[in-house]
């Protein structure tokens, strides 16, 4: 035998072992899906939930709204509608008004050493872009029902939430259910500001009763379709954390000139020494990867991906950077794997014939958990590599949230709700990339999950702070379902 065919041969063996070792890894991952038989759909009549719904959307409780009294008056009209609407609820649960407009609901239960669980929504509105409230099919505040959807703002972020839990819980009561765990309804009013006078006070409320949550519910993922390439199932994301947020402003200064007598150097002008130093951070961006909660989602994901994906996420051993540069050239998958950087904002110069003295520009960063304001700030000043260029904090910085785990029994919980709801998805761990009021509520829950009962396609997500937002009426009764069987479970520890 030559010696090229025995290198051939030997060469041959290689690849068989190593095609061998891949399968074997790939074969030995089994779908994570809990086996959960579908459930009977609780029958709803879903014409009076949409009603409600679009009722509380009439209300503009618009975030930040420059009229105070308007804003005092469309809450009254909000908290007048959920009187109405839910009288059991009224009559049976303690209710709180918080921080002015917040609302805390306490549905006491039976068993004293059961630690309460706590569901959320918010209240509040973002306000209409400026210049698109024609664009809308249907006025955004309008809360019409039409060809099987109610049309407004907030229809998806957040009324539709707090409308079906309110109708669960109601459903519940006239069923005479009475819940050994104590439960918590929270409707903070400035959520999209930040929530500091809404769930802010109302955790601080709770710590000063010594209150510990088992596990907290609150907006954030959802029921995605075709969002996710290369998954065809629906995938109904349940969120582990959310990133944090920090701006950060860069400024170069330099002696101003005229426009006829420009440096040399280009790097040598205000303008010119900032744009190179965005383009290097615009260039290299925060390193990152699949891990925490992104390698948690992409491994119960991959056993059911078809083969072509899921031998290399089986793999990651030998793939790991080639799916990594894959999912980098993804907006939302690079996002899940990085502290992102978005250049927003720039400002130099104020007249076309004077080289300006100054000019800055802001940076926003998305956090991934286990970054933090400090390691982005490092980031820059490495990168940028200059140390004429001032680099500022900006505001108050938000950190990223805990991680909560996805082996805890609440958690076990929320997966086995939705597959007995949403018996075509399957379920996984994820990563919210905006904030969310359930980042207060670290301190004294155990476990904080981030999911909404709600099918997204890739269409729908524009919607969300953007025009035509909308809600299909028989999304809302399984909302209403979704909210019921958690409930009839969670609070009978």
């Amino acid at each position: 035998m030559t010696l090229l065919k025995r290198l051939f041969l030997g060469l041959l063996a290689v690849l068989v072992l190593l095609a061998s070792v891949l399968v074997v890894n790939m074969l030995r991952q089994g779908s994570r899906q809990a086996g959960v038989a579908p459930l009977t759909p609780l029958v709803l009549d879903a014409g009076p939930i949409a009603e409600s719904v679009a009722v509380a959307v009439r209300a503009r409780t618009v975030s930040g709204l420059q009229d105070p009294e308007g804003t005092v008056a469309a809450f009254s009209t909000l908290h007048q509608h959920l009187k109405v609407r839910y009288p059991r609820v009224h009559a049976a649960l303690e209710r709180e008004v918080v921080g002015g407009r917040s609302l805390l609901y306490t549905w006491r239960g039976s068993d004293a050493s059961a630690r309460p669980m706590a569901l959320l929504a918010h209240q509040d509105v973002v306000p209409l872009a400026p210049g698109t409230e024609a664009l809308w099919k249907h006025p955004p505040f309008s809360g019409r029902v039409q060809d099987g959807m109610v049309w407004g703002r907030g229809t998806l972020d957040d009324k539709s939430n707090l409308i079906t839990q309110l109708e669960a819980v109601e459903r519940l009561l006239a069923d005479g259910f009475k819940p050994k765990r104590t439960v918590y309804l929270v409707f903070g009013h400035d959520e999209e500001m930040g929530g500091r006078d809404g769930a802010l006070q109302i955790v601080a409320l709770l710590k000063q009763r010594q209150v510990r949550l088992e596990f907290v519910l609150d907006e954030g993922l959802a029921v995605t379709e075709g969002v996710l390439a290369g998954v065809k199932a629906p995938l109904a994301l349940i969120g582990l954390a959310e990133k944090g947020g920090v701006s950060l402003r860069l400024t170069a200064k330099v002696a101003p000139g005229h426009s006829s007598m420009p440096p040399p150097a280009p790097e040598a002008s205000a303008i010119g020494m900032l744009s190179a130093a965005l383009t290097r951070l615009d260039h290299t961006p925060v390193p990152g990867g699949i891990r925490g909660v992104a390698a948690d989602m992409f491994a119960t994901i991959a056993p059911e991906l078809p083969l072509a994906q899921r031998l290399p996420m089986a793999n990651l051993w030998l793939f790991r950077p080639v799916v990594e540069q894959l999912l980098a050239k993804g907006s939302a998958t690079n996002a899940m794997l990085r502290t992102t950087t978005a250049l927003t904002i720039v400002n130099a110069g104020n007249k076309a014939n004077v080289l300006p003295g100054e000019a800055s520009a802001v940076v926003n960063f998305r956090l991934l958990p286990g970054d933090s304001t400090a390691s982005v700030t490092e980031h820059v000043r490495r990168v940028v590599a200059d140390a004429r260029i001032e680099i500022q904090v900006l505001d108050t910085p938000a950190e990223p949230s805990r991680v909560s785990a996805s082996t805890a029994p609440a958690y076990r919980l929320v997966e086995r709700t939705v597959r007995e709801i949403f018996p075509d998805a399957m379920v996984a761990p994820g990563l919210v990339l905006a904030g969310t009021d359930s980042r207060h509520f670290e301190d004294i829950a155990d476990n904080v999950y981030r999911f909404m009962p709600i099918r997204f396609k890739a269409e729908d997500l524009p919607r969300v702070h953007g025009t035509d937002e909308r809600i299909a009426v028989a999304q809302l009764a399984d909302m209403v379902r979704f909210y019921h069987r958690l409930l009839s479970q969670a609070a009978t520890p």
